[in-house]
């Protein structure tokens, strides 16, 4: 690096603090680290880096270097040496980064592991789902096994302490760097952490203290759940090592729908199905509930269509809790598709009535308008008249009798 100057390899200014210089050596060696970056470059980079960072952490040499510039610092100058004397560039990096980033194998001997968690799924009805219900599930999970009680060794065998590590599962290793002499703790390799060797592995798990294993586990489902909830049993996962806790079995609910109920929330939604007569004379009407009877509903005159009723305290229970939602009952008034010659006389009447007009002239059966006769004429044939049916009751309006035709 014959012209580049120290400072700006390290993007400092020339007052910098040594804290800023620190930082910044810092910051740059992470950047282009050989190990870090696959850059052609980057090795050279890191080596101008270096040098720029052994003469400005010095308090002497930086002084020299700002009178004299890098004659100041070159051989022969006072003080002056290799600027990678004393240290390894990249096997004293390595140890360095591992101490910033992280490496599994070097914090010390083995540590507890938790065991992982498992999932299963289950199917409800929507009753099951309101009211909770008993599942059996069945699973395959780790567990400590049988045949060495989850030692590792075979039973009977003797576990020799390791004599890297003399049962401590850690060593301690020293390296210099730029920033000085480190010391770290880290696992045995030897042992791997556990402080101990085994000669003889258990012939059943290979030394892993671990066996996978089917088990039936009873759940209980509490009322209330619905589709995408679970239900967490502590303690029924696979099983940890190194003396860690197991983990845990999660069991996801799907409810499958009901013929007439809905749910939205804790509320259970039901739509009840009105003709026009219904809805404008209101009824008295018989209607289920999720708890299997049925309750009796006055609906009352002038019910609109999807006028909402409720009610209370006939939904879904609150999970943990002794409340429950309520019952929404819809009012579905239909409008018939199709109507013989009486009710559609009937709903003419009624519009009729509607628009302030009288009543129409009677229709036969057949729902065509009954011709008069002409006066003068007798009947050329005479057939047996028929008795005249009894008149519909005058206290019976029209709307009762559209509610009887329909």
């Amino acid at each position: 690096m014959p012209d580049q100057d120290y400072y700006a390899v390290l993007g400092v200014a020339r007052n910098a603090s040594d804290e800023d210089i620190r930082r910044a050596f810092r910051r740059k060696a992470m950047e282009y680290h050989p190990d870090r970056n696959k850059n052609a470059d980057a090795e050279d980079k890191f080596k101008e880096i270096n040098e720029a960072y052994q003469v400005l952490s010095d308090t002497q040499k930086r002084a020299q270097y700002d009178r004299f510039g890098k004659a100041g610092v070159g051989a022969g100058s006072p003080g002056a040496g290799s600027p990678f004397d004393g240290f390894d560039v990249f096997g004293g990096f390595g140890d360095i980064f591992d101490s910033f980033f992280g490496d599994a194998s070097a914090r010390g001997g083995r540590q507890p592991r938790r065991g992982g968690d498992l999932q299963q799924k289950v199917t409800l009805t929507f009753e099951e789902a309101v009211f909770g219900a008993d599942r059996e599930v069945e699973i395959t999970r780790l567990e400590h096994c049988q045949h060495c009680s989850g030692a590792g060794n075979e039973p009977g065998t003797p576990v020799d302490t390791c004599s890297t590590c003399r049962g401590s599962g850690q060593v301690r290793r020293s390296q210099r760097s730029v920033f000085g002499q480190f010391t770290q703790v880290v696992g045995c390799t030897t042992c791997r952490g556990r402080g101990s060797v085994i000669t003889a592995p258990c012939t059943k798990c290979r030394g892993a203290g671990r066996e996978r294993r089917k088990r039936k586990i009873e759940v209980r489902i509490p009322g209330g759940v619905d589709s995408g909830m679970q239900v967490r049993l502590s303690g029924d996962g696979d099983v940890g090592s190194d003396g860690g806790g197991s983990g845990n079995l999660y069991v996801s609910v799907e409810v499958q729908e009901h013929a007439f109920f809905q749910r939205e929330g804790t509320d259970i939604v039901y739509t009840l199905p009105l003709n026009l007569a219904e809805a404008a004379l209101g009824v008295d009407k018989v209607i289920p509930t999720i708890d299997g009877f049925e309750e009796e509903f006055k609906v009352p005159q002038g019910t609109q269509p999807g006028t909402p009723f409720t009610l209370r305290g006939k939904g879904v229970p609150h999970l943990n809790s002794n409340r429950r939602g309520d019952m929404r009952i819809l009012a579905d008034v239909r409008v018939p598709a199709s109507l013989n010659g009486h009710q559609r006389e009937l709903l003419e009447e009624l519009a009729r009535s509607f628009n302030g007009e009288g009543p129409s002239p009677k229709r036969s059966p057949n729902g065509r308008k009954r011709s008069k006769k002409r006066p003068g004429k007798e009947s050329q044939s005479k057939e047996p008249q028929s008795e005249p049916s009894a008149p519909e009751s005058p206290e019976k309006g029209l709307f009762d009798r559209i509610k009887d035709a329909l």
